[in-house]
């Protein structure tokens, strides 16, 4: 007898498929249904607003307004012009990345020499006394006061008289011997840096000179002094220090993630804090194999020409720009349009009439205004670049309460019917009663 029990829920069934098929006529009757996108058959994540074919050579499908699988939410136009809804269509771009990081100036150290004495004596006179004077090459520098000098000088002396008066007929071997005298003291001058504008005027006077004259092998700024008048000197002691400053070395900090970006012969623009709107151009050298133990970092070597007042001044603090293009063309979405939520990034898609769908995507390198998307996007779908915090708070709200619905659905009720609570299930009934309601049922 309990089988009459589903007759009524059965007819209900019925009645409630038969009244919404009935519906569904009468409203296609109204009015032919409005398209809300077209999508391809093969990769639903690809929509369109007009029909054609798809990339999979399928022809795009027709999703309508109300179906169930129009993906996204729907937001009226008047409420997407009043929050101000903004979107661009994913295309492929020329990425270029631009690295900017701060450096410190500093000599060219292949263009740093020091001047050293290879002779024991005494500073005689000092023409160049001063840090920082400019110096020349060929110039003068210091004269030293030397005995060891002096008497080489008179044994040189002695062998060019020697070898002048050799009469012509003299053995080879009595010629071969004064000219080896002569060579020997004139290497011992050339050693001792003494010129050979020197030696011609020395054989000129014919008197050895008291002191010798140091000069400068190239042209500089003397950068430290380490000899004063009178003192003595050792040989191999050093007296100056000069560095040519015409190129100068702007050593950069770059960090891990900037490390590919950089190579060996790009150019670098640099700007000096002390000279606001001057930029000066040099090229990477250098970039170190190993990082900085503390901020760990590579040190990038930038040559810069310098100017000829030299304006750039080691020491001084620098900003480099270092502008990478990343190579290819890589399909990239504005920064402003990705959503960071913890380990997921996210993009709104704003489709045709009015629909918008949150996707997740997978980034790759950020350069300027523009991010690399390598994953979940293709080219010519449009993404919203403003508001779309608002429009993804929407969505989850929506998706949200569709869960709770689904969850209410799940505990046995129907679309449309609220079917009424089962009581016999919740409380036993007594046998008299059981009785009394089975025979209602029998009539």
């Amino acid at each position: 007898m309990n089988w009459k029990w589903w007759i009524i829920p059965g007819l209900a069934v019925m009645l409630a498929v038969a009244a919404g098929c009935a519906k569904g006529k009468g409203s296609q009757a109204q009015g032919e249904r409005t398209i809300a996108y077209y999508m391809d058959p093969m990769n639903p994540a690809f929509t369109t607003d007009k029909p054609g074919k798809a990339p999979c050579g399928m022809d795009m499908v027709p999703v309508y307004v109300g179906e169930k699988n129009a993906k996204g939410i729907r937001i009226d136009p008047a409420v997407v012009q009043n929050i101000g809804v903004k979107s661009e269509a994913v295309q492929e771009r020329v990425l270029k990345k631009e690295i900017r990081t701060s450096g410190t100036v500093a000599f060219n150290e292949p263009k740093v020499y020091t001047v050293n004495a290879k002779v024991m004596g005494w500073v005689e006179k000092l023409h160049v006394n001063y840090l920082g004077e400019s110096v020349s090459k060929g110039q003068a520098l210091l004269e030293i006061y030397s005995p060891d000098l002096v008497s080489t000088q008179q044994e040189y002396l002695q062998a060019l008289r020697y070898v002048q008066s050799l009469p012509a007929d003299a053995a080879e071997e009595s010629k071969r011997g004064a000219q080896n005298l002569l060579e020997s003291a004139r290497s011992r001058l050339l050693n001792w840096d003494i010129s050979e504008p020197e030696i011609r005027a020395l054989e000129t006077r014919g008197t050895p000179g008291r002191t010798m004259t140091l000069y400068a092998s190239e042209q500089g700024v003397v950068v430290e002094k380490m000899i004063e008048q009178g003192k003595q000197i050792e040989p191999g002691m050093a007296v100056y220090k000069i560095a040519d400053v015409s190129t100068v070395w702007v050593m950069a900090d770059l960090y891990q993630q900037d490390l590919p970006f950089v190579k060996v012969g790009q150019q670098a623009t640099v700007d000096l804090m002390y000279q606001p709107g001057k930029t000066y151009t040099g090229q990477v050298t250098f970039i170190s194999p190993v990082l900085s133990g503390e901020a760990k970092t590579a040190q990038a070597r930038i040559e810069v020409a310098n100017t000829p007042d030299a304006a750039i001044k080691p020491g001084m603090f620098a900003t480099v720009r270092i502008v990478s293009t990343i190579p290819g063309k890589n399909l990239a979405v504005p920064e402003s349009a990705v959503i960071h939520s913890g380990e997921r990034n996210l993009v709104v898609l704003a489709l045709p009439n009015g629909y918008f769908d949150p996707r997740e995507i997978t980034l790759g390198l950020s350069a300027g205004d523009y991010v690399q998307v390598l994953h979940g996007l293709m080219a010519g779908e449009k993404v919203v670049t403003s508001s779309q915090f608002l429009i993804d708070s929407e969505s989850q709200l929506k998706s949200a309460v569709r869960m709770l619905g689904s969850g209410h659905q799940h505990g046995g009720s129907m679309p449309g019917m609220d079917m009424p609570e089962d009581k016999s299930k919740a409380q036993p009934q007594s046998p008299d009663k059981q009785d009394a309601m089975e025979g209602m049922d029998m009539k």
